[in-house]
């Protein structure tokens, strides 16, 4: 029986509202990802299950803060079959594109369906101090890290 990959971690970022793209998008990787919610608790509590290209993973992630606790398991095509209708309802699709800037790669998000029109940058960090000092490029609109509102699971039910 083979054993399923997984990633354990504390996940550090920040994310923005996008004033306007800038030209690196045309030349940056991209993907189509269809989340949905298997589960949402108070306090940031919730379980994701993700295709993102060829990859389909299930997420635990704890926290609405810069840092976050997040443990993945990737799953294969038949069990993503089997739980993505216990979703319905709790789902949503984005393009993510991923631009390379400075030391760090800044995802965009284009969201699709009910959240069209919705821009979002997620930042990454390797540690709380360089979370701290990084300085937003002048494309980026106002930080809401942390805000309910911009939250995957939250867009996912509107």
């Amino acid at each position: 029986m083979r054993r399923p990959h997984h990633v354990s971690s504390r996940e550090i970022e920040r994310k923005f509202l996008i004033k306007r793209l800038p030209l690196e998008i045309l030349r940056s990787r991209h993907f189509r990802i269809a989340q949905g919610y298997l589960a949402n608790e108070p306090g940031g509590r919730h379980v994701r299950l993700r295709k993102k290209a060829a990859t389909r993973s299930l997420t635990f992630k704890v926290g609405r803060s810069t840092a976050r606790e997040e443990r993945e398991i990737k799953v294969s095509e038949k069990q993503f079959a089997i739980l993505w209708p216990a979703t319905r309802g709790r789902r949503l699709h984005k393009t993510r594109y991923e631009v390379p800037w400075r030391n760090v790669t800044i995802e965009i998000d284009v969201y699709h369906g009910s959240n069209q029109g919705l821009v979002v940058a997620e930042v990454e960090f390797a540690s709380q101090e360089s979370c701290r000092k990084f300085k937003p490029p002048s494309w980026f609109g106002r930080e809401v890290t942390g805000e309910k509102r911009y939250s995957n699971v939250r867009l996912a039910r509107e």
